[in-house]
């Protein structure tokens, strides 16, 4: 990361938790802002620039993601009829996709919100939305899906917020697997090569014969 990166990033971290809580709310309105980067940026934050903002930044991911999750909700539920007509809302959540998704909740109930909460790419959001274009009752969504935000942001903030605690240490040893990996590709293209070129001499010998 450039120098003036890191400058920049140092002298705005004092305010990561309005951009990062803002971010999460946009994300709601199915705003192509992805969750699991804003996690990520949280936790590296708390680790390297603002540990003392450590329990700051955590509450205002956890308030945000479920904010997030209760605006995704209230568009399925309030206008998601309309929504469900327009083309690229139906490539997004087709119809069957909304069956699966109603059928999965209704049968792993609070487990398929913790599921879901773990997998990216805008699952989540179909999961909210679905919930509110079946009229799940809006208290039944909240409690399910605070369990779910709860273990998947306690899980995910405090693991990358390891991560970048020990960032040079785990950067050294992925740059030596990179090396590992480089010379064992290295090994087979040079492989590949003698074999060929082995092949060619004893198929040209066998010719000249």
């Amino acid at each position: 990361m450039p120098a003036s990166w890191i400058e920049f990033l140092s002298l705005h971290a004092g305010s990561a938790h309005w951009f990062i809580f803002f971010g999460l709310l946009l994300a709601g309105c199915n705003i192509p802002i992805s969750i699991d980067v804003l996690v990520i940026i949280a936790a590296l934050f708390s680790a390297k620039f603002i540990p003392e903002h450590t329990t700051l930044l955590y509450c205002f991911l956890l308030s945000g993601c479920l904010l997030s999750a209760w605006i995704s909700y209230i568009l399925g539920r309030t206008i998601g009829i309309k929504l469900a007509r327009m083309k690229w809302f139906r490539i997004i959540l087709s119809e069957q996709k909304v069956e699966k998704l109603r059928s999965f909740y209704k049968k792993y109930g609070v487990w398929a919100f913790v599921v879901g909460r773990f997998i990216p790419f805008g699952v989540r959001n179909c999961l909210f939305l679905s919930s509110g274009l079946s009229k799940m009752p809006f208290l039944r969504f909240a409690w399910q899906d605070f369990l779910a935000c709860f273990i998947w942001v306690t899980t995910s903030f405090f693991l990358f917020h390891h991560v970048g605690q020990n960032f040079e240490v785990i950067w050294h040893y992925v740059k030596t697997f990179n090396l590992f990996l480089f010379l064992i590709f290295a090994v087979a293209v040079i492989s590949v090569i003698w074999y060929k070129r082995t092949k060619s001499l004893r198929d040209t010998k066998i010719e000249r014969r």
